[in-house]
This record gives C-alpha cells, structure tokens and sequence, in this order.
C-alpha cells in the first residue's frame, strides 16, 4: 500500500504540504483531515481505505510508487513524466 514514508516523499515531489494533500483528496472525492495526515506520517496507525485516498490522490497527480523489488534500498516513490 502505502508507508508513511512514501508519503512524505511524495508530498516533496509534488512539493506539497499537509493541506495541499488534503485539498486533492477531497478534489478525488475523498475526505481527510490535516489531523488524520499528521498522524500518519509520524507513525499512527491508519485505516486501509484511507491510505488508498492518499495513494489515490499521489497517483492523480503523477507519483508512481515502486516496491522494494522494483529499486534498490526499499519502497519509493517517483514522478511520472
């Protein structure tokens, strides 16, 4: 799915913050709080279907996620241009 991690890094690709994140979920007809963001990125626990709005609204905006396999060092993100 999605690490928090990922997440970080994609935010920085896109150079986002934690609102503009929130903004394009609710854009793809989602709903999640600065809070519940917050939250993930520094470890919380988070519900599947809301990882799939965050992934869902990295994608949209051209992140691609990679696996572990796919690159050397661990799961990443990259643009897709």
């Amino acid at each position: 799915m999605i690490t928090p991690q990922q997440c970080i890094a994609a935010r920085a690709l896109l150079g986002w913050n934690q609102p503009d994140l929130s903004r394009a979920i609710r854009q793809s007809g989602g709903k999640l709080s600065v809070t519940a963001i917050t939250n993930f990125e520094t470890g919380r626990l988070m519900r599947l279907s809301n990882k799939q709005l965050i992934k869902k609204a990295f994608e949209f905006n051209g992140v691609d996620f990679l696996k572990a396999n796919d690159i050397a060092g661990g799961d990443g993100v990259a643009l897709r241009y």
